[in-house]
């Protein structure tokens, strides 16, 4: 029997006719080591990585599906609130969510809401039924949330008109103005009778579209109520407005 190490010479495993994948039979097993090529941690990483992955585009197809089911209602009476509103779009279909925009400066409604309809269907169907149709004597719109302008308007000066607002407790609030009127326009208006030390047209949220209503600020009380008498139901760009205190 040879030895172990006449096995090993390097004349042996030079001239010897054993293939490279056969092991002699005289050969301890005990020498032979498994070899793993990748370690534990990265193997269970990797068997993770699918997982986050569909997460992932899973998240990104929840929030397309949201988009396709949020709906702009427009034009809402004022004393329609969340609980008016979500009965009267429930009659045709299914209302996960339903939000009246209230502005922070008088607590009023902004005459517009958001409602997330259950599915797509429902959603299509509330467009269907509701749009240009009346609610307390208001003909209201109906759709699919109005996305954000992009390069049709630059968004950063609508921005800078709301932070050159100046806030006083001399404010009036006027509603019910032209889509028209732009926030240097109500400024002018306003200050044929009085000083103005700032206005602004509100906007729906991410666009430059107008809410329909704005403010002015005054530096004193007579200024306001010369404003409320001089302006309430005047034509500001053939609409009549409402003027009174904010």
């Amino acid at each position: 029997m040879a030895s172990f190490s006449s096995i090993l010479s390097p004349t042996n495993l030079i001239h010897s006719s054993t293939k490279p994948t056969e092991i002699p039979q005289n050969f301890s097993t005990q020498f032979l080591r498994p070899i793993s090529f990748h370690p534990p941690h990265i193997l269970l990483a990797a068997a993770k990585r699918p997982t986050r992955l569909f997460a992932v585009a899973e998240a990104a197809q929840g929030a397309s599906s949201v988009a396709e089911r949020k709906l702009y209602i427009g034009n809402i009476p004022r004393n329609v609130d969340n609980e008016e509103l979500t009965r009267i779009v429930q009659e045709h279909g299914a209302v996960e969510k339903a939000e009246v925009m209230y502005d922070k400066y008088s607590g009023r409604s902004r005459r517009f809401a958001f409602v997330t309809m259950k599915t797509v269907d429902d959603a299509n169907a509330a467009i269907e039924k509701l749009n240009e149709t009346e609610v307390g004597g208001r003909t209201i719109k109906v759709n699919i949330t109005e996305k954000p302008l992009v390069n049709t308007i630059d968004m950063s000066l609508l921005q800078a008109e709301d932070s050159q607002f100046i806030d006083s407790p001399y404010k009036v609030y006027v509603g019910n103005i032209s889509s028209t009127v732009s926030t240097e326009t109500l400024k002018n208006f306003f200050s044929e009778k009085g000083k103005v030390l700032s206005a602004k047209v509100s906007r729906v949220p991410g666009t430059s579209k107008s809410s329909g209503y704005g403010f002015v600020t005054f530096s004193s009380e007579e200024e306001v109520e010369a404003a409320i008498s001089s302006f309430n139901n005047a034509l500001l760009e053939g609409q009549p407005i409402r003027v009174n205190k904010a």
